[in-house]
């Protein structure tokens, strides 16, 4: 195993902020099962659509989600490669 470098620990640091909040937690569990829109994810929740906005930008910037607009709505789903970094940034400390 390579020893972890700066930029691997900054890295590290975002994504477990990204996940440091139990609303994004169920919103990455919620896009599990592929793209939702954001006024599934708003009544799925039981949260207003600022909110959720707030929280789906702390994802988007962590690169754990994508979104794609379509006429009115976002859509989100969780980015390719979401959970392998997930999985490396976990053997970064653990």
């Amino acid at each position: 195993m390579r020893p972890a470098t700066a930029p691997d620990i900054t890295r590290t640091a975002q994504l477990f902020h990204a996940l440091s909040d139990e609303t994004r937690i169920r919103i990455l569990a919620r896009l599990r099962d592929g793209e939702r829109c954001v006024c599934e994810l708003t009544e799925a929740l039981d949260a207003a659509q600022s909110r959720l906005s707030f929280h789906l930008k702390t994802l988007k910037d962590a690169g754990l989600v994508t979104d794609r607009p379509d006429g009115r709505w976002t859509y989100y789903a969780t980015a390719p490669d979401a959970r392998e970094e997930l999985a490396r940034a976990l053997e970064l400390c653990c």
